[in-house]
């Protein structure tokens, strides 16, 4: 999957707006983040994830968060709630609705978060976990998702093993 190009979308954000990947056209890096708003995994992140997009926004860096995740059946991570959510951790970057589920599946989405960090070609260079203790970030000693991007921002190879997001399931619908 590395090296694969950053699939299409258009999406509406919690502001009612619609977004596409033509937003992006300059950025430096665009790490499109699969989220929702109920999932410990998620929670216990967030505001690391906020952190990132607010550091290193000066270096052309885009987060795009993109819930995927069944409201019928977890009404808790329904559009509404996800503008409540945002609101709570201040969110500073775009928070999309895949009611359909169709951008997930083509990414093949597998929990949440789920990451997936591409270049300014929009080539997928890292797929991976945030760091190294979704639990306690002050007992976080690899910070994968960073360490990532320094490299790609500094034009170089991830060189290090790309350890899989772990967190809750996406909620497919039946």
């Amino acid at each position: 999957m590395t090296g694969s190009d950053l699939i299409p979308f258009n999406l509406k954000n919690i502001d009612g707006k619609f977004y596409s990947e033509k937003f992006l056209e300059d950025k430096n890096i665009t790490i499109i983040a699969f989220i929702c708003n109920h999932c410990p995994y998620v929670i216990a992140v967030i505001e690391r994830l906020v952190n990132i997009q607010n550091k290193y926004r000066k270096n052309g860096v885009q987060i795009v968060a993109i819930n995927s995740n069944d409201s019928d059946q977890y009404p808790e991570d329904s559009f509404d709630n996800m503008i409540k959510f945002a609101e709570q951790y201040n969110f500073t970057f775009p928070y999309l609705y895949d009611e359909d589920q169709k951008v997930a599946s083509e990414y093949e989405a597998v929990c949440t978060p789920d990451i997936y960090v591409y270049d300014k070609n929009k080539k997928l260079r890292y797929r991976g976990r945030i760091d190294d203790n979704w639990k306690d970030e002050n007992s976080v000693r690899e910070k994968d998702l960073e360490k990532a991007i320094n490299q790609i921002l500094n034009d170089e190879e991830i060189n290090f093993e790309q350890i899989p997001s772990m967190g809750c399931s996406i909620k497919w619908k039946k």
